[in-house]
């Protein structure tokens, strides 16, 4: 009987070490998902019924790496978030910015005209891009925080059958600035359609001899 004991005891001290061991590795596997998660290249910090704040941990150089940030493009709101994200490539690489619009565009390519758009709209006035992003201000030369978050917003007439107009805050304007989509319905993918939030915002700054 004392050696059936003995036996017991053993297994129990066994099987105990065996828990211990485990557990580490199993709070490790979370916290490397929750860490991975939170690393991500682009993710959504919050939401609500009527918007979304996006985190960029950096942004998207060239198509290719815009592709990789998201499986595909069936949220409206991340549609009109990569979009501004795409714009800020384009001081420095114009053919990036129209690839990459391209792209969000679906299945029609950025137009002649809408090229000559964007360029009118930004020329000496890049900063209305920056702008988007949270802590970009005229006071700081629309120097947006880090990591890049951008705010997207909609309303109870966004949303009219395949059809979207979403909202973007910047901080040199008193008000939100449209961007139109358009929904694909075989795919459900919501597409870049029209960009109508390039109008004029308050001078940066640097560049205001009244600030």
């Amino acid at each position: 009987m004392k050696r059936l004991f003995t036996i017991l005891a053993a297994a129990a001290i066994v099987s105990a070490c065996g828990l211990l061991s485990s557990s580490p590795s199993s709070s490790s596997s979370s916290s490397s998902s929750s860490s991975s998660s939170s690393n991500a290249a682009f993710s959504v910090v919050s939401s609500s019924s009527s918007q979304k704040l996006f985190q960029f941990r950096s942004l998207p150089k060239n198509v290719e790496e815009l592709q990789s940030m998201t499986r595909s493009l069936t949220d409206p709101y991340a549609t009109a978030a990569l979009t501004i994200a795409a714009l800020m490539r384009y001081e420095e690489s114009q053919g990036d910015c129209f690839q990459m619009l391209d792209y969000l565009k679906g299945p029609e390519d950025l137009s002649g005209y809408e090229k000559s758009f964007i360029k009118e709209r930004l020329q000496g006035k890049f900063y209305k891009i920056p702008s988007f992003f949270t802590g970009a201000t005229p006071g700081n030369n629309y120097t947006p925080e880090k990591p890049y978050r951008i705010r997207v917003k909609s309303n109870s007439y966004s949303f009219q059958n395949d059809w979207a107009t979403l909202y973007l805050t910047s901080g040199g304007s008193d008000t939100d600035r449209p961007i139109k989509l358009r929904r694909k319905p075989s795919t459900g993918e919501w597409f870049l359609n029209e960009i109508t939030c390039l109008a004029d915002i308050r001078t940066p700054a640097s560049a205001d001899p009244w600030y």
